[in-house]
């Protein structure tokens, strides 16, 4: 049997994705180290700090918002309800639908945690470089709001670019 190789531009180590999701577990690590003492982990941090400054919304559109399918938001969403800092209501309009709006539990957290968050920022931004820090956002931005083909698609197959729809990114 002939021995198949892949080329070294698909190992992990130059794959786009495998890079992003290494680096983004390393800073949601590296901001959980200081935000652990507040009693919430960064993925919490940010679901709460997206519904004091946007306001309440539904799952589905902090969904899209985080970039995160709904059972994960879901999922991430049930232990900050019970500890009374957001609370999930049906819609008045669609009962299949799930409101989402943070309680002044959840606001006091949030700003009790904010320093906690801005030194790990501080951190982050001290060793990465507070320029480069600035570019990395807005080139994240751009990672999310790339209009990247669906998945079986006439682009997907024929490896052209398509149009998605963005993201409203604070």
């Amino acid at each position: 049997m002939a021995r198949r190789s892949i080329p070294i531009s698909d190992f992990p180590q130059n794959c786009t994705c495998s890079q992003l999701r290494r680096a983004a577990r390393r800073v949601s690590r590296y901001y959980d180290l200081w935000l652990a003492g507040t009693g919430l982990k960064s993925t919490q941090y940010s679901l709460l700090g997206f519904l004091a400054s946007e306001g309440p919304m539904t799952m589905a559109n902090l969904a899209d918002i985080m970039t995160m399918d709904r059972a994960t938001v879901g999922h991430n969403l049930r232990p900050l309800e019970r500890d009374g800092f957001l609370k999930i209501r049906v819609s008045d309009q669609d009962r299949r639908v799930r409101e989402v709006a943070i309680t002044a539990r959840g606001q006091e957290t949030l700003f009790a945690a904010h320093p906690a968050w801005q030194k790990a920022r501080a951190g982050f931004e001290a060793a990465f470089g507070v320029r480069e820090a600035g570019h990395l956002r807005e080139l994240m931005a751009r990672v999310i709001d790339a209009p990247l083909p669906e998945v079986g698609s006439k682009q997907t197959m024929s490896g052209s670019s398509g149009r998605r729809r963005h993201r409203k990114v604070s």
